[in-house]
């Protein structure tokens, strides 16, 4: 690991300008990932400006939205009562992700901007399109057990490993950003990317600009909502595949719906198809299965990863199942 410049803030604002004055400088909070990419010495920033003491920590309901600072931790985020009332389904997956320990320091805007586990990025001496543009992919048609089915290129193949960020995307989380000019706001869904001819670009956040909060609306699945992640082991592993499902149902009727699926993209997959088949009709097997299948269209396996054509469908059906015999 290189030598580098190491700077406290306090506010954002200032943050900012420090980010502005150099453009090989980044933010560190929990450093959960970062330090990890500059310890493999696939990153390698001369200044680290660190933002734990900018005053972005809130956790409160506002109206109709849960507010979330970006620097509330994943157990705060977590074991918060409002979270845990109105968004249950955040809750199960940030408690789903890496460990007690690391969940104690792991930020949300740390959690959003984490990279690819994919072992070619992490591997200097092996070709990756998102190290390095231009080197090749070594996952298409090298090891890709834990690669992407969903959204794939030429050029990446790589999954996004986040559990919080498969449930903010179903939740139709809002993204705010600032930079020395002000705020702007980015769907959830549209802040990440997928690989296409640019897999080096994980999401849309500019040079400049840094993430301030999360605005989350509340809704009425609280009730039946489920995070059912598939993995290795039952703790600090990466999914397979997993999915994000909520229903709002009444009187045996799906009223509103929400599912989006993660280890299968390079970010977080919403299944908007399966969820305008489900709306109206009655939350049994048969329409789980039928959603499902709709869901799949267009998956595309590497060869080791071709289980996650059959895990992938299963594992909609069994979260839905267990989603609607909630109490």
């Amino acid at each position: 690991m290189i030598n580098f410049q190491y700077l406290r803030t306090t506010s954002a604002k200032s943050a900012i300008n420090l980010l502005l004055k150099d453009k090989n400088s980044r933010f560190i909070a929990g450093g959960t990932n970062l330090i990890d990419l500059m310890k493999r010495g696939v990153t390698a920033p001369e200044k680290l400006i660190d933002i734990n003491h900018v005053p972005l920590k809130e956790i409160e309901l506002v109206g109709n939205k849960i507010i979330i600072g970006a620097l509330a931790s994943n157990t705060a985020v977590a074991n918060n009562e409002i979270v845990n009332a109105k968004l249950p389904l955040l809750a199960m997956a940030l408690n789903a992700g890496a460990s007690a320990q690391l969940r104690n320091v792991a930020t949300v805007g740390g959690n959003m901007m984490q990279r690819t586990r994919c072992g070619y990025f992490y591997d200097i001496e092996m070709p990756c399109n998102k190290r390095q543009p231009g080197s090749g992919c070594g996952a298409v048609g090298g090891f890709n057990r834990m690669h992407a089915i969903f959204g794939t290129s030429d050029k990446c193949i790589a999954v996004h490993p986040s559990d919080m960020c498969v449930a903010l995307v179903a939740l139709d989380a809002v993204v705010v950003l600032a930079n020395a000019k002000g705020e702007r706001n980015v769907l959830f869904k549209d802040f990440h990317r997928l690989a296409g001819d640019t897999p080096q670009i994980d999401n849309n956040l500019k040079a400049d600009e840094m993430i301030i909060r999360l605005e989350i609306p509340t809704n009425n699945m609280a009730k039946n909502s489920h995070y059912l992640k598939v993995r290795d082991r039952a703790s600090y592993a990466f999914a397979l595949v997993s999915v994000a499902a909520g229903m709002e149902v009444v009187d045996d009727k799906i009223i509103n719906v929400r599912l989006a699926m993660g280890g299968v993209a390079h970010k977080p997959w919403r299944l908007t198809a399966a969820e305008d088949f489900l709306k109206g009709k009655e939350p049994s097997l048969g329409n789980f299965g039928q959603a499902a299948k709709l869901a799949m269209s267009g998956a595309k396996g590497f060869g080791e990863n071709d289980f996650k054509l059959q895990m992938a469908p299963n594992t909609i059906i069994e979260a839905l199942t267990i989603a609607k015999s909630k109490a």
